[in-house]
């Protein structure tokens, strides 16, 4: 389960640069699906992080603390497991 959701949050990184890169997708597209199931699955684990922890602003552009400190808490805890 937590492989699973690591995977995810990976797709999700993924998924959010591609915007930065390929610009937004459209509505009904692949991407737009994709992008919408992983966020329904992965945002409600990351919103209640993110507003303990907001982004942090950096120049331009914002790092989402959340989403690292999910990510590195799901490895540290399957170093656990394991």
């Amino acid at each position: 389960m937590l492989l699973l959701f690591q995977l995810l949050l990976v797709a999700r990184a993924v998924l959010d640069w591609s915007v930065a890169l390929a610009g937004p997708s459209m509505a009904g597209s692949l991407r737009y699906r994709l992008t919408r199931g992983v966020t329904a699955v992965t945002e409600p684990i990351l919103a209640p992080i993110r507003r303990v922890i907001p982004p942090l602003r950096v120049g331009g552009m914002s790092i989402d603390l959340a989403f690292i400190i999910v990510f590195f808490g799901i490895v540290l805890v399957r170093s656990f497991i394991s």
